[in-house]
């Protein structure tokens, strides 16, 4: 396929919204856009836009289009660093992604990182999927439990999170702390369904004991503070929540190691460089 003019249309459009700002970018003509969109959509088989008043709106397979592009441009842009013997300059975009409870910690190493980087915009993701990183979804990936093993991907150990078992002191003052095997199969678990944490009350909890189950961290929470029962909560979190206590000591078996994750065609650009580093020399508040 050698349509490269083509998808650089196509990009700026997706990117403007519109054919008029498009060709204004590129120092086309309009018509041209025009011919470069209808030739690549005939060369793919598909419809890139949905046409309204408003502009050119991307459609699914405008949107993966728009993904690739991306990528390719920042490969494009640590080829032309390397081949002129600099790096590029840390600014534009940066798409970070991780789930909801890592974003309480790194927020001020995100801050820190925009003020040594004014010319950057910080785009954080909070999602339990996981973001296509050789489509250029995403810059860095934090991601918990087992290391990642994607092929092209750069990994590089960030933080283990450590978790309890706690209940409210309401639900404490009902039924009493469990202080053995035995006492633990009478109460009440929240089981928290994300990946591993929903295994680990196996041991300890009757399966017909489980009266509330989200994979949602936040929910999961308001079912603690609720008094449903005992659930597993980060241990650092539950400093902050006076009405929770720990109702046994923690496993070790329940450390949630965390992950950065870089495609290898970005990992070297200065942007994901800068930001890694400022990400691993943060001091967590762990």
């Amino acid at each position: 396929m050698d349509r490269w003019d083509e998808m650089r249309t196509a990009y700026m459009v997706a990117r403007l919204g519109t054919l008029s700002a498009a060709a204004t970018e590129l120092g086309i003509h309009r018509a041209t856009v025009v011919r470069h969109i209808d030739a690549l959509e005939k060369e793919l088989g598909g419809k890139l836009f949905q046409r309204h008043a408003r502009g050119y709106t991307p459609t699914e397979a405008g949107q993966d289009l728009l993904r690739v592009a991306q990528a390719t441009a920042e490969q494009f842009e640590q080829l032309a660093g390397r081949t002129r013997g600099r790096v590029a300059e840390v600014s534009g975009e940066l798409v970070l992604t991780s789930v909801e409870v890592v974003a309480p910690l790194i927020i001020p190493a995100l801050q820190a990182f925009h003020a040594s980087y004014p010319q950057t915009r910080i785009r954080y993701d909070i999602s339990g999927r996981l973001y296509r990183l050789e489509y250029g979804e995403a810059h860095v990936a934090i991601r918990a439990g087992e290391m990642p093993d994607q092929p092209d991907n750069v990994v590089r150990p960030f933080f283990t999170l450590r978790s309890g078992l706690y209940a409210h002191r309401r639900y404490i003052a009902q039924h009493g702390r469990p202080v053995s095997p035995e006492d633990f199969k009478k109460h009440a678990y929240i089981q928290d369904n994300r990946t591993p944490m929903a295994g680990w009350g196996d041991a300890l909890f009757e399966p017909d004991r489980v009266v509330f189950s989200s994979s949602n961290e936040r929910i999961t929470f308001q079912a603690l503070k609720a008094g449903f029962g005992i659930g597993f909560y980060p241990i650092l979190l539950a400093k902050a929540q006076p009405d929770l206590v720990q109702v046994v000591e923690p496993d070790p078996a329940w450390d949630m190691p965390f992950w950065l994750v870089t495609h290898i065609d970005l990992n070297w650009t200065r942007k994901v460089q800068a930001i890694v580093h400022h990400l691993l020399a943060s001091d967590l508040p762990l």
